[in-house]
């Protein structure tokens, strides 16, 4: 049981408390101050959970696509505005021994932000070929504008570890397609569900704002409330509501 003393005023002042980590007590008239030692098990409430594991997903996505030559311009560094866009993806729950390193292919991951009008991109066929079908018209592009594609693909590592990595390459004129005074990139990897692609428009330091486009599902066996649970198992399992300090 905590002592407490009366201040004269009416109030209860305790012996000893704790803040911050810190626990200050008062001996010889003097309060003196030293960490805290606590065994007490972490708040991990469904909520807080979940905002974990996104951020731990966010932050993967960052370390696999910052490889690339990457434009985010809208925030005061480059991650800021990355997780700011993904923040809007869907959690994944991963168990803590593959927390540090999985990451999910999906549609709707961030690869630019910026001023320049956005591509509308969209998997299709054109003559019975597969196709990223675009609605940009060439003779509307701004003068020296570029193309960057960005592709990127579901990879496993050791048929265990999850991972997205991504690609970039700047597109020529052999590589584009005409369809209907649009653009158009056909071939026969615009079929294949483990990948996904953004078109961004560049020139100078402005670029179109851009997401994957994908028809991968593979992420979302890890979205399901099995998913959850089993990986907040992994970590001791959720509690109802944060811990407290005990009075």
């Amino acid at each position: 049981m905590m002592k407490m003393k009366s201040t004269g005023l009416g109030l209860m002042i305790p012996d000893t408390f704790r803040v911050g980590g810190l626990t200050f007590y008062k001996r010889n008239g003097q309060v003196i101050g030293r960490v805290s030692d606590s065994n007490e098990k972490r708040s991990n409430t469904i909520r807080q959970f979940k905002q974990r594991q996104k951020m731990r997903h966010t932050t993967m996505l960052w370390k696999m696509l910052s490889f690339c030559n990457v434009m985010f311009t809208q925030r005061p560094t480059a991650y800021r505005n990355f997780a700011s866009l993904a923040n809007r993806l869907p959690e994944v729950y991963v168990d803590r021994h593959r927390m540090d390193q999985a990451s999910f292919l999906m549609p709707g991951i961030p690869v630019s932000d910026g001023t320049l009008p956005a591509v509308h991109l969209e998997l299709g066929e054109v003559d019975g070929v597969p196709a990223l079908l675009t609605d940009i018209n060439p003779q509307e592009r701004l003068i020296r504008e570029k193309l960057w594609l960005y592709t990127a693909e579901q990879t496993f590592e050791n048929e265990f570890m999850p991972r997205v990595r991504f690609k970039m390459q700047e597109l020529s004129f052999p590589d584009i397609t005409m369809v209907d005074g649009r653009i158009a990139l056909v071939g026969e990897e615009y079929a294949d569900n483990m990948k996904g692609w953004a078109l961004v428009r560049v020139t100078h330091d402005r670029c179109s704002p851009q997401t994957i486009v994908t028809k991968c599902t593979y992420y979302q066996q890890y979205t399901t409330e099995e998913a959850l649970q089993a990986a907040a198992e992994s970590y001791g399992g959720l509690t109802e509501r944060p811990f407290l300090s005990p009075r």
